[in-house]
């Protein structure tokens, strides 16, 4: 069994314990998540099944959309609705007022990561620190936000904005949340959170736990997604006599490569042949060179 299942990950359980759940419904050992989401967050969680586990880093590499409710006037602990309140007070803010901050936050931007994180500082996890009540400096990290719309705002007390982010892995959309807030002078913290996208796998297509152990109990697969469909990789096609030396080790020149659509140099591609995945190779310099082999 082999592939990747996208996953609606329910509030109230980690990543974890969707791996956990969905190890026993199918039955394997081999599996593993493409990136954490919170216990309370929702949204696409794909799994990777099988030799899918070997392709996990090039999912986990893959942009991500989030639709997240940001509560203005009022900060946390961990910068979510979840964290002990650090400060409470109605701002005078405007959907205006907002709107002019929001170009402040696209393209590529420096974030400090949160203390309430699974990032490591010398062999600890930021959040076992912070439980202690210890807080340490944080390097800012480079991430890249490729847009923000604003969805909705309510104008109340304590106003509220729903946004739709595009942006890089590695973004903390609760930080992004309590920067905004800090550059209006008000602060805020993100209330409600819910993965749209990671890489090519979408809300709309995702399956819950329960509907996948009526499926398994009914011997239906097809909520497992085949290996060529997962990675957004330029395809190399190979006939059977070339997929041999592929997995061989062999390089592979263009003249002798049965189809392949227009590759940079350099760049990763998914090899196949005959529909079969063969793995991940290199194109260097006209030739396809073996990187990582099924």
């Amino acid at each position: 069994m082999d592939g990747v299942v996208n996953v609606f990950k329910p509030g109230g359980m980690t990543s974890s314990d969707v791996v956990v759940r969905l190890r026993k419904i199918l039955k394997t050992k081999k599996i593993g998540h493409t990136g954490t989401l919170d216990p309370e967050v929702t949204g696409v969680l794909p799994i990777c099944i099988g030799k899918a586990t070997r392709l996990a880093e090039y999912l986990t590499e893959q942009g991500k959309t989030y639709r997240c409710e940001i509560t203005f006037g009022i900060t946390t602990t961990t910068q979510d609705a979840y964290g002990e309140i650090l400060k409470q007070e109605s701002p005078h803010i405007t959907e205006e007022d907002f709107i002019g901050i929001l170009p402040g936050f696209l393209g590529a931007i420096q974030q400090i990561p949160p203390m309430f994180s699974a990032v490591k500082h010398q062999g600890k996890r930021l959040y076992e620190l912070a439980r202690q009540g210890i807080e340490v400096e944080r390097k800012p990290r480079e991430i890249y936000i490729t847009s923000i719309k604003l969805m909705e705002w309510v104008q109340e007390d304590y106003p509220k904005a729903v946004l739709e982010i595009d942006c890089s892995k590695g973004t903390y959309v609760r930080t992004l949340c309590h920067d905004m807030g800090e550059r209006l002078g008000c602060g805020a913290h993100m209330s409600k959170l819910i993965r749209l996208r990671s890489g090519p796998f979408r809300l709309e297509d995702s399956v819950s736990l329960a509907s996948i152990e009526e499926s398994v109990a009914k011997q239906d697969y097809s909520f497992l997604i085949p290996l060529p469909q997962v990675l957004d990789l330029p395809r190399v096609n190979l006939s059977p006599q070339r997929a041999k030396a592929f997995r061989n080790g062999l390089a592979t020149y263009i003249s002798q490569i049965k189809e392949a659509e227009t590759i940079e140099e350099c760049r990763e591609v998914q090899v196949l042949s005959e529909g079969e995945f063969l793995g991940i190779g290199i194109w260097r310099e006209q030739t396809l060179c073996p990187h990582k082999v099924f």
